[in-house]
Order: C-alpha cells, then sequence, then structure tokens
C-alpha cells in the first residue's frame, strides 16, 4: 500500500520532478517544519539549491485539535477554514484563544530553527514550498499567503503525495504545483509511507545545518 519507505525516500523521488529549477541562484527550498523538512532536505540537495524553513501552525479546532479550522504563517497571516466554522459554530474568543496560543508556539520554532535571523530571503526568487504531503492544504495555503508578502519571482509548491482535490484546488494560488502521487481514495498523507514517525525537531536543525555545508557555495547569497 505504502508508496515510501520514508520522507527521504519522498524526497528523492520528488525532486526528479523539479530538475527545472536546479543549479540556479534564484532558487531556493522551503520545508514546511516539521515532517516536510526531511522531504525539502532531499530536494534541495538535488537541485543544488539553499534550504530553509518556512514556519506554520495549524489551528486546531477546541477539544479536537486534529481538525484545522485554519492555519497562521510567519508574517502575521492567517487563513481560515470557514466551512469548519460554521459547522462547529466557534466564536471569536474560542478562535482567538486558539490563535494566541499557536503564534507563541510559532515564534518559538522560528527561534528554535532560525536562532535571530531574520525570514528566509526569498525576494524576486523561486520559492519552493515543500511538505510531505497535502490533505485538506490549510497550512500550505497560509506558507503560500505568507510567502506571497516576501516578493518571490515563482511560488512552488511540491509534496509527494497528496489529496486530488487539493491538489487541483492549489493551481489557482501558485505559479506550478507538482503533486508527485494523487492516489484516489486519498485517506490520509501517513497511510502512503512505510515509516512515518514525527520528525523531530533535533532532525530538523541537524538537517539545516548539513544541508548549509553540503550546499554549493556558488548558488548561496
Amino acid at each position: 500500500m505504502a508508496l515510501f519507505k520514508n520522507r527521504h525516500e519522498a524526497g528523492r523521488h520528488l525532486a526528479k520532478k523539479l530538475s527545472a529549477y536546479a543549479d540556479s541562484e534564484k532558487t531556493i527550498v522551503l520545508g514546511l517544519p516539521r515532517g516536510g523538512v526531511p522531504v525539502a532536505f532531499e530536494v534541495a540537495k538535488a537541485l543544488n539549491a539553499p534550504l530553509d524553513v518556512f514556519v506554520v501552525r495549524k489551528l486546531g479546532v477546541p477539544d479536537n485539535e486534529e481538525l484545522a479550522m485554519g492555519a497562521i504563517a510567519s508574517g502575521g497571516v492567517q487563513v481560515m477554514n470557514q466551512e469548519v466554522l460554521q459547522h462547529f459554530d466557534l466564536d471569536e474568543e474560542e478562535i482567538d484563544d486558539v490563535s494566541r496560543a499557536e503564534e507563541e508556539k510559532l515564534g518559538h520554532y522560528e527561534r528554535l530553527y532560525r536562532g535571530e535571523q531574520g525570514g528566509p530571503n526569498v525576494k524576486n526568487r523561486m520559492a519552493i514550498l515543500v511538505d510531505d504531503g497535502l490533505a485538506t492544504g490549510a497550512s500550505m495555503r497560509a506558507a503560500v499567503a505568507a510567502l506571497k508578502q516576501l516578493d518571490p519571482r515563482q511560488i512552488i509548491v511540491a509534496v509527494p503525495v497528496a489529496a486530488p482535490a487539493t491538489c487541483e484546488e492549489m493551481k489557482e494560488e501558485v505559479d506550478d504545483i507538482i503533486c508527485a502521487v494523487t492516489p484516489e481514495p486519498f485517506q490520509g498523507v501517513g497511510v502512503w509511507y512505510t515509516d512515518f514517525t514525527q520528525t523531530g525537531d533535533p532532525e530538523v536543525q541537524e538537517l539545516l545545518e548539513r544541508a548549509e555545508k553540503e550546499i554549493d557555495e556558488s548558488v548561496l547569497n
């Protein structure tokens, strides 16, 4: 049933479909922590492009945190799922409580992964946003909305596996989208990985450090 052994194998598979963006000083790969970073690491290595992170936090429904009512991302961007909000009849206070908590976590992870550096430099560059898969797309939509404020030349979304409808819907929001596999029925991202163990913070930090050392200096600013 599984298509990929793990996120690294998925990243190598995905990278083959992104060869048009290889060896360009204008390309930058942005992994969505945490699960998107191992995938993005393999993509960046194959494309000989710098790797960075773009932090996004899902806004879970109170008492049902796995269900996303929206997401926030770097740059103060918030994307909400109106259908979920209406279905659960959530009031502004409940939404604000969840948003404040997630904003604190977003700030924490930005400092953890990026230290005191500013945000990634994407101005006039081809920014490839990478995650380990697309289900509802809430987190990725937040990342895209935030990224647009940073004036990239192009925004490319790239994932190893995606729900067909989500992949199709996102085509109108970005310059290019690569969903390597769109199985039907989709069932969920983790179904398509043999090993879908949660990626830890130390692994994210290690991969960012490795990418910085291994990348060809000719493509770095």
